[in-house]
């Protein structure tokens, strides 16, 4: 018989081994599965914290709606609806008329303005000769005066004369002096000065302001594009309806001027911080990532502005988690689909920070 061969101790002995292997197996396979399960628990929760989702997010863009500072009757709207309009371009055109006439009118009235400057710096120059004249016919008078004071004495004139010699120096001193003061006047209303430029005199300047209201009114008759966009509800305003200071006309949304408005529980924004990555996803485009950046973070929640906010004096008071606004840009490349204001949109926001085996002690 060969030296290999098993004998019937051998597999005597084998078969308690064999039980006891297979006895502790299972043991065992339940122990690596607590570690396996513990240590990728462990794993998640030291990785889990870098990486913010948030599914409350729109794509918002720049909008106005479109109005003018004046009333008047639309005399023509060259868009339609949905058209791709750009900056400086006219989207609505009020009749001009009474605008050039304003205008017209109020150039007039600045003309007018300094001829009457013009003949007020002479009529004061005439004042002062007035004065000159009336101050020669006191100095007369004050002669007279003064020689019949004299000769009353002696009686060499009546007292009667003396009287009047007297009365009428005193009316000409009065008239000198009211003279004088209509002159001061008139040279308050020329600035003090006649040496001043016409077009720095007040008059001056509030007719030019009248002008340049008329101008401006003409303006504001025509409205342009404030950005590159697109115009929409175009056809609320038609040629020949009249158009209210201030009424909206139709609204354009900004074509460039895009971005993402995410709102992310408060608890959520524990290592966020402006600068972050951000991987964006458009519902509409399933298939197409857009690569962005945290732009800013509210300093207020949203409830903040609301018309109702919330109330925490009440004594039945529940605490409700608030949503923070965020602003993401989102970086467009030429090529890249549309995105509209409105859509929806799921925003991943890399924070870069690393969660510590630490921050599980107490």
């Amino acid at each position: 018989m060969s030296q290999s061969a098993t004998t019937p101790r051998d597999v005597t002995e084998a078969a308690p081994r064999q039980r006891i292997s297979r006895h502790a197996l299972g043991p065992m396979l339940m122990v690596a599965g607590v570690v396996v399960v513990a240590v990728g628990a462990l794993l998640f929760w030291l990785w889990g914290g870098r990486y913010v989702s948030i599914d409350d997010a729109y794509v918002h863009a720049a909008k106005e709606a479109l109005s003018t500072d004046v009333s008047g009757i639309v005399a023509e709207v060259p868009v339609k609806d949905g058209e791709l309009v750009h900056k400086g371009q006219v989207l609505v055109r009020l009749v001009p008329t009474h605008f050039t006439v304003a205008v017209a009118a109020a150039r007039a009235n600045l003309r007018q303005t300094e001829l009457t400057l013009r003949a007020m710096r002479a009529d004061y120059r005439r004042m002062l000769r007035d004065v000159d004249v009336k101050a020669a016919d006191l100095r007369a008078d004050q002669s007279n005066y003064d020689r019949y004071a004299k000769l009353v004495k002696s009686g060499g004139v009546t007292r009667a004369q003396y009287d009047d010699a007297r009365f009428k120096l005193a009316a000409d001193r009065q008239s000198e002096e009211a003279l004088r003061l209509r002159a001061a006047v008139q040279l308050a209303k020329l600035g003090g000065a006649l040496d001043l430029p016409i077009h720095s005199l007040p008059a001056y300047q509030e007719a030019l302001a009248a002008l340049e209201q008329a101008q401006l009114n003409y303006g504001d008759s025509v409205i342009r594009a404030p950005f590159d966009g697109v115009v929409t509800n175009v056809d609320a305003t038609q040629p020949g309806m009249y158009l209210r200071a201030g009424t909206a006309a139709f609204g354009i949304v900004s074509i460039s001027d895009v971005w993402v408005q995410a709102d992310p529980k408060e608890t959520e924004l524990t290592w966020v911080k402006p600068g972050d990555p951000v991987r964006v996803s458009v519902d509409t485009y399933p298939d197409r990532i857009w690569k962005g950046v945290v732009e800013s973070i509210a300093p207020n929640s949203g409830s903040e502005f609301s018309i109702l906010p919330a109330q925490n004096t009440s004594g039945n008071w529940v605490k409700v988690v608030q949503r923070i606004p965020v602003r993401i840009r989102v970086e467009r490349k030429p090529g890249d689909p549309v995105l509209r204001a409105g859509m929806s949109v799921e925003a991943d926001i890399d924070t870069h920070h690393v969660r510590h085996l630490s921050e599980l002690l107490p």
